[in-house]
């Protein structure tokens, strides 16, 4: 198994912004912001699951192209090499606590299939 985040490890994206709470062995715990009207590329991944809980704001998660309200306290689980999505919906940023599972935890598991900013390969 092969975590490559490390805890405070963070990025910004043109959707918001996302920092690494907590990594082990075989789990990243992720603290996603999403601005209002952003949406995450639609992707999917080879190697992990991931556990999305909403804690703050409003949105949908598109997982199988099933749409999930998106708010506080509302969680939803992305098995892998399904097709999901998050969109803040709100005039509020949308705060989600991610946590990956799986035996191989990096960004180049990321597969987009659509993106907002032109980051499809």
């Amino acid at each position: 198994m092969a975590t490559f985040y490390n805890v405070g490890e963070e990025d910004t994206r043109p959707w918001g912004h996302w920092q690494v709470i907590d990594a082990g062995s075989f789990h990243v715990v992720k603290r996603i912001t999403v601005i209002p009207g952003a949406r995450l590329s639609l992707q999917y991944h080879h190697h992990r699951e991931e556990v999305w809980t909403c804690v703050a704001g409003n949105g949908i998660a598109v997982i199988n192209e099933q749409e999930v309200v998106l708010s506080p306290g509302v969680t939803v689980f992305i098995p892998k090499t399904a097709h999901h999505r998050m969109v803040c919906t709100g005039d509020q940023p949308m705060l989600i606590l991610e946590t990956q599972l799986g035996e191989t935890l990096d960004e180049n598991d990321i597969v987009r299939i659509e993106d907002d900013f032109g980051r499809v390969f």
